[in-house]
């Protein structure tokens, strides 16, 4: 088992339900263990079980809320706040 945590973009997220939807649907992915939110940069990061998930399935459950989102490992290059 090894944590990793992905950083998702919330940018298109602005109000109380969208935020209340998508932290429902991370939250019921097996295998992720935290999620905090920073609605003032519109990221959440997820700490997550490797093992058992990954990041596509951040993807997969946001868009099933009907939001589009990017994520990216914490530490990758390509996060668009990699120097943040």
């Amino acid at each position: 088992m090894a944590i990793e945590i992905a950083q998702v973009s919330i940018e298109n997220i602005n109000d109380a339900e969208g935020l209340e939807s998508v932290m429902s649907a991370l939250k019921n992915i097996t295998g992720v263990t935290a999620i905090e939110l920073d609605t003032e940069r519109h990221t959440a990061l997820v700490r997550y079980d490797d093992t058992q998930t990954s990041i596509h399935a951040f993807t997969a459950a946001i868009s099933m809320v009907d939001y589009v989102t990017q994520p990216f490992p914490i530490d990758a290059p390509q996060n668009p706040r990699y120097h943040d």
